[in-house]
């Protein structure tokens, strides 16, 4: 990355993304091939369960619900993501002996740890996603898997949920290849696709800066933004509404794309913006299915009037006649995808909060454990 005084810690923190995720690779995979010893701790936690239990807080949650997807899809192992403050709470009648996975990026945010010592007192295995090594959870656990993300000081999280979805999309390779549910040959072709993101974040960065500080300045008017995606993108659009409601104290919600016409969609106006991931794998039938069918909610929209942000995949020419606006992502797997579109509302959330005059650092009411490496 070529030096640059950032005005704000968050920003910076977006621009080192793709440094700090090539970094997390290099950490798990060598050559596109899994390093076993990082993975040891995690074969003993997985040895014999069949489900998986995640706890997480905030933006980590987030992560958790990717992480559901990426495991049940790729390693077939059913997977419950909890809040973190509620597992405590929970009937010991649930699942009994399933893997505990915990994400914080501190590996000391409170409500997580204490979810991680009762799943111990109840005798589960469990593995930790921290962005630090010597945590509390990283040492509490029976396996760790530290992102390195670096420090991070803004209160948003930005780099360190992306390394997150890295890991737990390492995890679940790792879980599929034990499991007998993928080849080595596969696992590797994914590995290749993920080693791709660094440099495409670090080409689409500037452009996605310049577009999206344009266009924060249009939305000076907005009272409501209400986030959309479906499948894999919907725990996205969850994170790009919490991201607006940190940075930038904006009402936002993140809703399933479907979920639109069952209530939300009354509040549908010129003063409400509706942000959808309308991205597409060219490859994947399923993903085409989800795409066909969110063209043809935008399409409802645009007829009510509404005002319409739209993150699409290149070369797409049917969302941008339907949205305001367009930010494109370059075109990749379906599972690789929120890497790259969650990006652009990291930016969003930051140029918002720019614009309202807002010290996007340090929000109001808003605490962070930054820890030294």
């Amino acid at each position: 990355m070529e030096e640059r005084l950032f005005p704000h810690a968050m920003l910076r923190e977006i621009y080192e993304q793709p440094e700090a995720i090539a970094r997390t690779l290099n950490f798990f995979a060598e050559e596109n091939v899994l390093r076993a010893e990082r993975f040891s701790a995690a074969l003993n936690a997985l040895a014999g369960k069949d489900a998986m239990v995640i706890a997480a807080s905030g933006s980590s949650r987030h992560a958790g619900l990717v992480g559901e997807i990426l495991i049940e899809d790729f390693a077939g192992l059913p997977v419950d993501v909890e809040y973190a403050s509620e597992y405590i709470y929970r009937s010991t009648q649930t699942v009994r002996s399933p893997c505990f996975l915990v994400l914080s990026q501190s590996g000391e945010t409170a409500d997580t740890l204490q979810a991680l010592r009762e799943a111990r007192v109840r005798g589960t295995l469990a593995i930790a996603i921290t962005n630090h090594q010597k945590s509390p959870m990283a040492q509490l656990a029976d396996c760790s898997l530290p992102t390195q993300a670096g420090i991070e000081k803004a209160v948003p999280a930005t780099k360190s949920f992306t390394t997150q979805l890295l890991v737990l999309n390492l995890l679940a390779l790792f879980a599929a290849r034990v499991r007998g549910r993928m080849t080595a040959a596969t696992i590797e072709s994914h590995l290749k696709h993920l080693d791709t993101i660094p440099s495409l974040l670090q080409h689409a960065l500037p452009a996605w800066e310049s577009q999206i500080s344009a266009l924060t300045k249009t939305l000076d008017q907005v009272e409501t933004y209400l986030f959309l995606g479906r499948g894999i993108h919907y725990p996205v659009a969850r994170e790009g509404a919490l991201k607006l409601k940190e940075s930038a104290y904006a009402q936002a919600e993140g809703y399933p794309t479907g979920e639109l016409k069952h209530g939300p969609n009354a509040l549908v106006s010129r003063s409400a913006v509706l942000v959808a991931l309308a991205t597409r794998d060219s490859n994947s039938t399923d993903s085409l299915l989800r795409y066909q069918k969110t063209v043809q909610l935008l399409r409802d929209m645009q007829q009510q009037g509404a005002r319409i942000i739209a993150i699409a995949t290149e070369g797409d020419d049917v969302v941008p006649s339907l949205a305001q606006h367009t930010i494109f992502i370059p075109e990749c797997p379906e599972h690789v995808a929120p890497m790259l579109e969650v990006v652009p509302l990291q930016l969003l959330a930051y140029f918002t909060a720019i614009d309202r005059g807002i010290n996007v650092d340090a929000p109001r009411n808003l605490v962070k454990a930054v820890v030294s490496e």
